[in-house]
């Protein structure tokens, strides 16, 4: 149990640390508001400047493709649409339960609007139990947890383009996932694996394209700092922008971090008003060389209740048409769920695995385990002993 009145004597120093931690916020946010006015006028120069050192520079940072000052109104979406969601959960392996295995649960949404058609709402579990399943993890020194979180981000995307490229429907349409479509952990992966999770995302995307389906990944709170860093190389005070040489430990005092830790939501708050788009970035992360020519842009967008970070494959932001509609489909999402994309939320309401479930699955796990004559089925002792207390 948690002792709240040993608790209580450690909240006035948080809170003083928070109060401090707000003013110099507050500092690095105007700072990084006169930054961004000199760049409006140097842009094309710190793109240049960009290319050139860009294999020198060691921090994150994106291109911006449009204006810096550009705040676009969303235009508003089409009656008739069509919206489709995946998102994933699991019960993860444990040597304490009555079998090593573990589950993926795919929650599916469609909904239709405008067009007196009932709205998809399920979910698709796959058990995984064999030792090829289990086990393959080991040999790139990667525990079968992890494993099993990246085996879902990529159901969670075959799922998606499977479902919307079967949804038979001449309205237009919007593929949406919560969280960002750069995944950022294929860059830790080794080689064999990384082959495994993103051709099948690729090859999804791919379908989502000949489909004419945009897909979007829509991040609320995202802590990305890609746009914010952009403004580094006007803070530099070196000729050149050349970590490698300058500032080769970035842990280290570093001159142009000068509003280090401003997001970019942070920033773009000031910036933009609710229904608007900010432009539209081109992401350098190092990973989207493998993408080919998927590679991820994105934008911040001020849907009245956040500023959200949305992010498409460059196929999509090519496309103005196919961009602006889809941004319009997502902003009615956000009005429709009260801040949070409906079709979204309503994908994690159906993937989700509750306590009620997670029993019920070991509950039929285990009467066929007897069925098919296995003995001494049951938990370990530290498990049983965990769900319970005779003190």
């Amino acid at each position: 149990m948690l002792d709240l009145t040993k608790l209580a004597g450690q909240m006035q120093g948080l809170s003083e640390h928070l109060s401090s931690e707000v003013a110099e916020s507050n500092r690095r946010l105007e700072l990084a508001k006169d930054y961004l006015k000199q760049a409006f006028a140097r842009q094309q120069e710190l793109i240049e400047t960009q290319e050139k050192w860009r294999d020198c520079l060691l921090f994150a940072n994106a291109t911006p493709i449009e204006p810096l000052e550009t705040c676009i109104d969303i235009p508003i979406p089409p009656k008739v649409h069509t919206v489709i969601s995946t998102d994933g959960s699991q019960i993860a392996p444990n040597h304490h339960e009555i079998a090593y295995c573990y589950l993926l649960n795919i929650g599916r949404v469609v909904l239709h609007y405008g067009q007196n058609r009932h709205p998809l709402l399920d979910s698709l579990p796959e058990v995984f139990y064999r030792p090829e399943d289990l086990y393959i993890s080991r040999q790139w020194g990667l525990r079968t947890e992890e494993w099993m979180s990246h085996r879902r981000t990529a159901s969670e995307i075959t799922v998606l383009a499977e479902l919307a490229c079967s949804v038979k429907t001449e309205a237009p349409a919007l593929a949406m996932v919560d969280g960002s479509l750069i995944y950022w952990f294929l860059d830790q992966l080794p080689m064999d694996a990384r082959d495994r999770i993103l051709p099948p995302i690729l090859e999804a995307w791919q379908k989502l394209r000949q489909a004419e389906i945009p897909i979007m990944g829509y991040l609320s709170a995202a802590r990305n700092i890609e746009a914010t860093n952009f403004l580094r190389l006007l803070a530099c005070p070196h000729s050149q922008p050349n970590c490698i040489n300058h500032c080769p430990d970035q842990l280290d005092y570093v001159p142009c971090k000068k509003f280090d830790t401003l997001r970019d939501t942070t920033l773009w708050t000031t910036q933009l008003k609710p229904g608007q788009r900010g432009s539209l970035w081109r992401s350098n992360n190092r990973i989207l060389q493998l993408y080919e020519d998927q590679t991820i842009y994105f934008c911040y967008v001020h849907v009245g209740t956040e500023i959200a970070r949305i992010e498409v494959p460059m196929w999509v932001a090519n496309d103005a048409k196919m961009l602006d509609q889809a941004l319009g489909l997502m902003l009615a999402q956000v009005q429709k769920g009260y801040g949070y994309p409906v079709a979204i939320a309503e994908a994690h309401n159906q993937a989700v695995v509750r306590g009620g479930d997670r029993n019920h699955f070991f509950a039929l796990l285990e009467r066929e385990m007897i069925k098919a004559g296995i003995k001494n089925v049951g938990t370990s002792y530290k498990e049983a002993r965990k769900r319970g207390s005779i003190a």
